[in-house]
């Protein structure tokens, strides 16, 4: 069965597949082509019996997910492991750096940014003999309660995760490491995960929900998991439109499709699903063999799931080092260093975004009397909860960074328990930082978007010393501390969107999201204008609870909100800011999308459009370096029935005092369309555009309009 090696490579056996010279789909068809269908079997899913994941005993049982490897052929196991934001090691917990959240990332709008932040999680994985990251997450901010909204690299537009999910897969990948995109699909609340249909029209799902998922596809990414819930009334990992039909022919993604842990409810393989996760209850080889008897499965289906697989491994170099890399005893590798922790101080300080800066009170001045209050200790806030969490290897507070960074500084430190202590030790500060903040995590929503509701302590926040101190009275605290000292600066340490009912009363205020573990460093960096912000709000932070009126039927789903079955997806188009725009809300308390101050200011001018790119100049006419995130909104001809402005492109600009620049946000023909359900197909939209292009969503500094002739 063996043929003759033109290029050998280390570890793999010898075989016309072996050449490196050949392209990932030939080397995995003649791979497969030398493999017996018992072989094939064993590739689709995770162990038959025993211990399924998160073991220190034995291959099978290593990892959160675990496929045996073959012999045979040197085809090495494949071992996934959590998570979305660093490898999450429940066996050696703190041999791992915790790196910032997708959302928190999101936050920074720089593509550069999340290269590095790929890149650098990769690397763990594969010193820990992981070939499979399971993530980055991808699912859109739909409901602002939704407790994994910290994972999930989309925020709220689903051209943000479109082009910042690109980086992060060929980061990921780079490292011989198979990244995984998920959660697919329309997986946008944990209430009742496991059940609940999400009821989205064709549009909506291609629209919205897609596009993460179709820019990790052109990012060729390895690997994509289906979710735990239906979509109009299929299970996910079983749902042959959603996946067989949108996701493998239209989207046309390349590799193989894994099921979210325990999400499998049959043998699913003509449906789309390749690999049952953890163990074989359903994708076991008598399942799929008695079908292929019967002629309700075929081999060719088989063979296309093997084969989807081994393209994986040979595309991202997983097959080409020795197979001595993925030893499942590597697991214990310490592998945070001085660089990943570097790396990790950056990212977080490139994305904290300063929300309000009044009187140029920041940044701070050094040798000042610091009052810190709230969670600036060991109570930090630096991680959500679940698949999501990782132990960090250490953590630094704010209290450490702060001091660090400003050994001349007079701190005191009090967390907020006692209101007149906190005041106490504000009143005579120059200046008096407030940290607030609150958890959520994977398997439930949040209670509500206050700050005062979400420090539970039910042991899946990874960490039973985040939020310890003045949990459940926050925005009283706030209030306090804004009463008796006219310098008070807010950091917030959040999940998702939260309320600021105390906006009005405080001069400055910051949001770091889920920081990480160099939270301290890096809100110090960015307090002492060491990093000069430039992030953006990649959600809207909202004025009130549910201020997009969400009816219970929409969320949390009906016919009982407390066990809903369906969840109507009937607001389409118009999530997060597009909900804002169309009904025209304004901000009084919340900031809209895409806002995001600088330590200096920046103009512009001169805007040219049409239907291949639009221009301007940039100008930094403040008083220091910085960068800004410049974004292009279209408004669409008003027959193509799309929000009053979508996001269509952006590009982070770094610039001296007084330096301009000409920038330049090119257009594809995609962006000038909207699904067309009769042709199941992008249909360009012929008419007049409008141009919004500015510092945030409501921040529009520059309009114009171009005229669109469609060419496809």
């Amino acid at each position: 069965m063996l043929g003759l090696v033109a290029t050998p490579v280390f570890g793999l056996i010898k075989g016309p597949w072996s050449n490196v010279n050949d392209d990932p789909d030939t080397r995995a068809k003649m791979l497969v082509g030398n493999m017996t269908l018992e072989e094939k079997l064993v590739m689709l899913h995770g162990p038959m019996s025993g211990p399924c994941c998160s073991c220190n005993t034995s291959a099978t049982c290593a990892y959160v997910g675990n496929v045996l490897a073959n012999t045979r052929l040197d085809i090495p196991p494949l071992t996934m492991n959590d998570g979305p934001q660093g490898f999450r090691d429940n066996v050696h917990p703190g041999s791992t750096t915790s790196w910032p959240s997708g959302l928190t990332m999101a936050a920074s709008w720089d593509v550069e940014a999340m290269m590095e932040w790929g890149t650098g999680m990769g690397k763990e994985f594969f010193a820990k003999g992981a070939n499979v990251q399971l993530g980055p997450g991808l699912c859109l901010a739909r409901v602002p309660r939704n407790g994994r909204n910290f994972e999930y690299l989309s925020g709220e537009d689903p051209f943000l995760g479109y082009t910042l999910v690109q980086p992060v897969i060929t980061g990921i990948q780079s490292q011989k490491v198979v990244a995984n995109a998920k959660h697919y699909v329309m997986n946008n609340e944990e209430t009742n995960r496991g059940f609940i249909s999400a009821e989205v029209d064709e549009r909506t799902r291609f629209e919205m929900y897609y596009p993460a998922f179709a820019g990790a596809v052109e990012a060729d990414v390895g690997s994509i998991m289906c979710s735990y819930n239906k979509i109009n009334g299929v299970y996910s990992c079983e749902n042959p439109d959603t996946l067989a039909k949108d996701l493998k022919t239209t989207i046309g993604f390349k590799g193989f499709v894994m099921s979210d842990w325990g999400a499998t409810h049959s043998t699913s393989i003509m449906e789309g699903l390749d690999i049952e996760m953890p163990t074989a209850k359903f994708m076991n080889p008598d399942d799929i063999k008695a079908k292929i008897a019967n002629g309700t499965a075929t081999e060719a289906a088989v063979t296309d799931s093997v084969t989807r697989i081994l393209r994986a491994l040979f595309a991202v170099g997983t097959m080409d080092v020795p197979t001595s890399s993925w030893s499942w005893k590597k697991q214990g590798t310490n592998c945070t260093t001085d660089a990943s922790v570097t790396s990790a101080r950056k990212l977080s300080a490139a994305s904290t975004v300063l929300l309000k800066n009044d009187g140029a009170i920041l940044p701070l001045s050094k040798g000042k009397k610091i009052a810190l209050i709230g969670f600036a200790g060991v109570g930090a806030v630096v991680h959500g909860g679940g698949s999501g969490s990782v132990v960090p290897s250490y953590t630094v507070s704010p209290m450490e960074g702060i001091a660090d960074q400003d050994s001349g500084a007079t701190i005191k430190f009090d967390d907020g328990t006692n209101l007149e202590s906190a005041k106490a030790a504000a009143k005579d500060a120059d200046y008096a930082i407030v940290f607030v903040g609150t958890l959520s995590h994977e398997g439930g929503d949040r209670a509500s978007l206050s700050l005062d509701d979400g420090c539970v302590a039910d042991g899946r926040h990874g960490s039973n010393t985040q939020c310890e101190g003045n949990a459940n009275n926050q925005n009283a605290m706030v209030e306090a501390i804004a009463g008796v000292n006219k310098n008070t600066i807010v950091v917030m340490s959040i999940p998702g969107a939260v309320l600021l009912p105390w906006n009005k009363q405080v001069a400055a205020i910051l949001t770091n999201f889920m920081p990480g573990q160099q939270a301290g460093n890096a809100i110090a960096d960015v307090l002492y204008g060491v990093v000069n912000p430039s992030a953006k709000l990649p959600i809207t932070l909202p004025n009130k609870e549910n201020e997009t009126e969400l009816s219970p039927r929409q969320w949390p789903g009906y016919p009982d909100p407390a066990n809903p079955a369906h969840a109507d997806y009937s607001e389409k188009l118009n999530v997060g800011y597009r909900y804002y725009d169309t009904y025209s809300i304004d901000f009084t308390t919340g900031y809209p999308f895409g806002h995001g101050l600088s330590y200096t200011t920046f103009g512009y001018s001169t805007l040219t459009a049409d239907s291949k790119s639009v221009s301007f100049t940039l100008t930094n006419t403040g008083g220091v370096q910085g960068a800004e995130v410049v974004q292009l909104y279209l408004g669409y001809p008003k027959e193509a029935g799309e929000p009053p402005k979508v996001l269509r492109g952006f590009q982070k600009v770094s610039l001296e005092q007084g330096a301009k620049q000409s920038v330049t946000i090119s257009l594809t023909p995609k962006d000038l369309s909207i699904w067309d359900v009769s042709s199941s197909s992008w249909k360009q939209i012929d008419g007049t555009f409008s141009v919004f292009v500015g510092s945030s969503n409501r921040d529009i500094r520059l309009q114009g309009t171009f005229d669109n002739k469609p060419t496809f």
